[in-house]
């Protein structure tokens, strides 16, 4: 029997003067359909249990090779702001170059650096071979999205998004305990050097099923990328001074940020095809879209920061309970990105985000009640509650982005959609931070109430898609022929 008809989403504009391509495939036949993906998510999965397991095996890292607390921390922040100065410049070179090509490279990037770690016996030669990896990761993360579009029918579209948010959630779930279990059996190089086989073997299978995707003819601008760089690594950094250091430590960074910013605007806003993807923020339901993604991550961080240190500090959990009531959340994530995303496939993205984050909303206010007299069961509860808000709210939303933009820019859509989320988880621990610096023993239900407002302010922004105008039926296809199925 063949798969009911997806009907008409509502809440998207998605190429509304595009026209079916002749001899065009939509997304790619089974079973290498299923290779495709198995490739993108072993990538994925690498690229988001690294950026895990570093946190929970820092203070180890640092012990072996004898390190200071404050200077070990870069081997975090290398990854971290490797991936962020290059989500938007190695997109928009995937739109240029085709997709695999980027996607590839930053796979073997990926690889070598994580070779590169598990061989270093300094700080300086692991913190340079974390920027490798950040490199590679920005490649796997930028061109992620762009893939699974061209990798699975657009009537399966949400379906596709769904997993592919299980897959993260999973691997953001697993990666403490993943790096717990390498460094009770072994040395901490090897958190890195299993990346290397998976990497592999990941190459082998995407050189032989990732979709081919014709590039466009655009010079790539290196002066927008650098300006790119500059503003988000001034900013972030900047950011963080201020809140470690005070406003004087990291007022000149920002600053810098700043003016940055403003001349990659001025460069980028009159183009047709930017690296920053002011064309396509110019289309409401993709500028909605990132707007509510960006809150909505910043809301989930807030607590992701500062839920471990109310369980340990205030309530007296061990390390090892807390792990295991953060871990609810990510779970539920799970279970409900997958549920979410098939129904996006048929109804609209800003009714099933709006309902999520408010959901969301809910989970974050009663948190932020929570006392120290309640049992494991009342923490455990309303962290399911947060994780099936969001993970309802991720897929849909996540497949908006996506079909809001011209197949032609699908890399800068994906591109866009990693800074979003990073923007907000960046903004989300900042903010916490200085909640911890300004309200002491309160941080964490200051930070947990804020958190609540902004999923709230999210989820009437989401709502808000609603007024914006149908888009065609999703098996409509573009006009312009930039995929083939390859060899």
């Amino acid at each position: 029997m063949p798969p009911p008809r997806a009907l008409p989403d509502q809440d998207s504009n998605e190429d509304t003067d595009a026209q079916p391509a002749p001899g065009m495939p939509d997304g790619l036949p089974v079973p290498r359909r299923y290779w495709s993906v198995a490739a993108i998510w072993l990538a994925m999965t690498m690229s988001v249990l690294d950026g895990a397991i570093a946190n929970v095996a820092l203070p180890t890292i640092a012990g072996e090779l004898h390190a200071s607390a404050a200077s070990s921390i870069w081997i975090v922040n290398a990854y971290q702001l490797a991936i962020t100065v290059t989500l938007l410049p190695l997109a928009a070179l995937g739109d240029r170059l085709g997709y695999r090509r980027v996607y590839m490279a930053g796979l073997a990037v990926f690889t070598l650096g994580s070779l590169g770690c598990a061989l270093s016996h300094t700080l300086e030669s692991l913190t340079a071979a974390r920027v490798l990896q950040g490199l590679g990761a920005g490649g796997i993360m930028s061109i992620n999205a762009a893939l699974v579009r061209f990798t699975y029918p657009k009537k399966f579209l949400g379906r596709a998004m769904g997993l592919n948010a299980l897959v993260i959630s999973v691997s953001a779930a697993i990666g403490p305990t993943v790096a717990a279990a390498i460094l009770a059996k072994a040395s901490w190089e090897w958190l890195f050097a299993i990346n290397v086989p998976i990497g592999v073997v990941a190459i082998a299978i995407g050189l032989r099923s990732l979709p081919h995707t014709v590039g466009s003819p655009r010079r790539f601008d290196w002066i927008s990328a650098l300006l790119n760089a500059a503003t988000f690594g001034f900013l972030i950094t900047g950011a963080e001074s201020v809140v470690r250091e005070g406003l004087a430590s990291g007022l000149s960074k920002l600053a810098i940020g700043v003016v940055a910013g403003a001349l990659l605007t001025w460069r980028e806003v009159r183009r047709d095809a930017p690296l920053v993807p002011f064309d396509l923020l110019r289309i409401p339901i993709f500028g909605l879209s990132i707007l509510t993604s960006v809150v909505s991550f910043s809301a989930q961080m807030m607590a992701y920061v500062g839920l471990p240190f109310y369980f340990q500090n205030v309530m007296g959990r061990s390390a090892v309970e807390t792990g295991l009531l953060m871990t609810p959340w990510p779970m539920a994530v799970g279970i409900a990105a997958p549920i979410a995303g098939r129904l996006a496939d048929r109804h609209r993205a800003g009714t099933l985000g709006g309902i999520g984050l408010a959901v969301f909303a809910l989970g974050l206010g009663l948190l932020s009640m929570v006392h120290p007299g309640q049992t494991n069961w009342d923490i455990a509860w309303r962290m399911a509650l947060c994780g099936l808000g969001f993970g309802f709210f991720q897929s849909p939303n996540n497949r908006a982005m996506i079909t809001a933009a011209p197949m032609h820019r699908s890399g800068a859509a994906g591109g866009a959609l990693a800074t979003a989320r990073l923007l907000g988880q960046t903004t989300g621990a900042v903010t916490t931070a200085l909640f911890f610096h300004l309200a002491g023993t309160h941080a964490t239900t200051a930070a947990l109430a804020t958190a609540s407002g902004l999923a709230a302010l999210a989820a009437v922004v989401s709502l808000s898609r609603l007024k914006l105008a149908p888009r065609p039926r999703p098996e409509q296809l573009d006009r312009v022929p930039n995929v083939a199925a390859g060899p």
